[in-house]
């Protein structure tokens, strides 16, 4: 594959890119977290929010979107942690848009394969550099996205840092918090002169813990035509789990759960439009790891998130064709607008009755065709998953 030479920019496209900083597994390599900055003016951060990382996945503009590691495989397998950018929605104060990795428990010269790779929505590549030359660094500036005349560009760079993400992220404005003292063993009696240490500051804010499901590490798989998902076995088991995919130009993108014998079992998902952007809920298996069937005519993304991710609400929430949102408000009517031309059904998920068993509750609330207004009662809070092919509108009555 042609590389794209240090410090040289190649305009890319204002669509929809995925970046990817890849490497090889093995015993003794550290693991790769990457991250994105939005710098304004003076190349500085303008707050906290401008860092986009694993702890906090989504930039507020929509712009960015960290997208999580795919899931290692045996030593000696590739491994990549993935960004999502939308050029055409970066504030217009932002200027450069960087990409950062920092090594977890090591330096970027004991991770083998390393390189980073901008793709379009259609996996085409727009930009490729492999990185052969680090030793001691904790972390690397891999490359960075400028607007120039009008447009964007993107620029390697392979600037490292022996301080790692945190003497990273000072040089552009993060400010980064000294860790808390370490909690005495039994039997520590403290100096009576012994300064007493200020309380540590709060650490930025993720997801919602979420009482559904349970926290992990997002996941992202890809593939083209119909293939066999097998997820990380150290998924929370009877919990659920949100699933986020992502396809174009397909004619049709189905989701399908897996049986233990990995034949498929039940659609979680069915989208027939050109181009899907849609999320669904699985629920875990307590005696398994979740399997499933994914199939579309064209390159898909498949993110399995914690459920702490999903869309809330407890008076009013708007849509766009697939969706799993979760409804925190006490019992009511659900009032449903769409505006589509095909199917619109929602379902509400409940927790199993019988925790020995993995068969979850169930309910069809709406089940109509085109431009539907409907209503449906719930007792409470709940999962609810919404498929149709336009725009829908969820509005609560009390």
């Amino acid at each position: 594959m042609t590389q794209t030479p240090r410090g040289a920019g190649i305009a890319v496209p204002p669509q929809v890119l995925h970046v990817a900083v890849s490497w090889r597994t093995g015993h003794g390599v550290p693991d790769v977290d990457v991250s994105a900055l939005l710098l304004g003016s003076g190349a500085r951060v303008r707050g906290d929010a401008d860092l986009v990382f694993y702890n906090r996945t989504d930039h507020p503009s929509g712009a960015v979107r960290h997208l999580g590691r795919s899931a290692p495989g045996a030593p000696g397998s590739p491994a990549a942690d993935w960004l999502w950018l939308d050029l055409a929605r970066v504030e217009p104060e932002v200027e450069r848009l960087v990409v950062v990795a920092s090594a977890d428990g090591g330096s970027f010269g004991q991770v083998p394969g390393l390189d980073v790779r901008v793709t379009d929505a259609a996996g085409a590549t727009v930009a490729y550099r492999a990185i052969g030359d680090a030793t001691t660094e904790t972390a690397l500036l891999f490359g960075e996205f400028r607007r120039e005349g009008g447009g964007w560009r993107f620029r390697p760079v392979d600037q490292g840092y022996a301080t790692g993400l945190a003497g990273l992220a000072t040089d552009f404005g993060i400010v980064v918090e000294p860790p808390p003292p370490p909690i005495p063993g039994p039997g520590y009696v403290p100096p009576s002169a012994a300064p007493v240490p200020p309380p540590p500051r709060a650490a930025p804010p993720g997801p919602v813990a979420d009482p559904y499901g349970g926290e992990f590490r997002p996941a992202t798989y890809q593939g083209r035509g119909k293939e066999t998902v097998r997820c990380d076995p150290g998924l929370p088991p009877g919990r659920w789990v949100l699933l986020e995919i992502e396809s174009y130009h397909s004619l049709s993108t189905t989701i399908e759960s897996c049986d233990a014998q990995g034949r498929a079992e039940e659609y979680l998902l069915a989208a027939y439009e050109d181009d899907v952007r849609a999320r669904t809920v699985a629920l875990v298996p307590r005696a398994r790891p979740l399997t499933l069937r994914v199939e579309a005519d064209a390159p898909w993304t498949l993110r399995v998130l914690p459920l702490s991710h999903a869309r809330r609400f407890d008076s009013h929430i708007e849509g766009l064709a697939h969706d799993l949102v979760v409804y925190e408000g006490p019992s009511g009517v659900l009032d449903f607008l769409h505006g589509g031309v095909s199917r619109f059904t929602v379902h509400r998920h409940a927790p199993p009755q019988d925790p020995l068993y993995d068969d979850e509750e169930r309910d069809l609330l709406v089940n109509g065709v085109g431009e539907v207004r409907a209503s449906a009662a719930v007792p409470g809070p709940g999962l609810v998953r919404i498929s149709g092919d336009g725009p829908w509108k969820c509005a609560v009555r009390r």
